[in-house]
């Protein structure tokens, strides 16, 4: 693994589980297993680092989106296989990390609301016209309107609220909101579809849940 890749991945890794705030550039240079003296080669301070990781984790996840879109018969699946995805993401990481971001980098937080105006939110407007067209959404919504709704949901969970208090917290309120939101929009249609694939995709989420309840 090259070297950059190796700081971003440590960086990522760290920055998910304990939040921006406490972390050093000591213990990223410790967790890439380099010295600090080659981090400070690749990056002049810790604000970079921040910018540079979350620009390169968000690209990532955003690619495996588009991937799960494409690979998908059907829109519902799609969005089901982006639930489960999400789940994933989701496992270990620190409720405060977004507001941490956004208090202590802003720089690096506008950079994260630009990249999902530019291509996330792109990406749900165009599965819900897909869900239209096949019938799964209801033809009376706003694609464009529904996909910017959509991604304010799913920054719920990141933000001082009265349902997240814990990393399971965390993990719950995000399907559940999910799941909320396609019920919103579903057709009858689409819901038969949603509990076929939420059994196949998301079997591990509620198992997690009935698991540590």
């Amino acid at each position: 693994m090259e070297i950059l890749t190796k700081i971003l991945s440590a960086s990522i890794e760290l920055f998910r589980q304990y939040g921006f705030k406490t972390i050093t550039m000591d213990d990223i240079a410790r967790k890439a297993g380099i010295s600090k003296k080659t981090l400070y080669q690749h990056f002049a301070n810790k604000n970079e680092v921040v910018n540079e990781t979350i620009t390169w984790y968000q690209s990532k996840i955003s690619a495996s989106c588009i991937s799960m879109m494409e690979e998908s018969g059907n829109p519902i699946e799609a969005m089901v296989r982006i639930i489960g995805l999400f789940d994933q993401v989701m496992q270990n990481m620190n409720p405060l990390v977004m507001l941490e971001l956004e208090r202590f980098y802003p720089e690096g937080y506008q950079k994260f609301r630009c990249n999902l105006m530019e291509k996330d939110i792109e990406a749900i407007k165009q599965n819900i016209l897909w869900g239209i067209k096949e019938g799964l959404y209801r033809e009376t919504i706003d694609p464009d309107f529904t996909a910017r709704f959509r991604m304010e949901l799913s920054m719920l969970a990141f933000q001082p609220n009265l349902i997240v208090n814990t990393r399971r917290d965390l993990r719950y309120v995000a399907t559940e909101v999910s799941e909320l939101f396609l019920y919103g929009i579903m057709t009858p249609k689409g819901e038969k579809l949603y509990q076929k694939y939420k059994e196949q995709y998301l079997k591990q989420v509620s198992n997690y849940e009935t698991n540590n309840i």
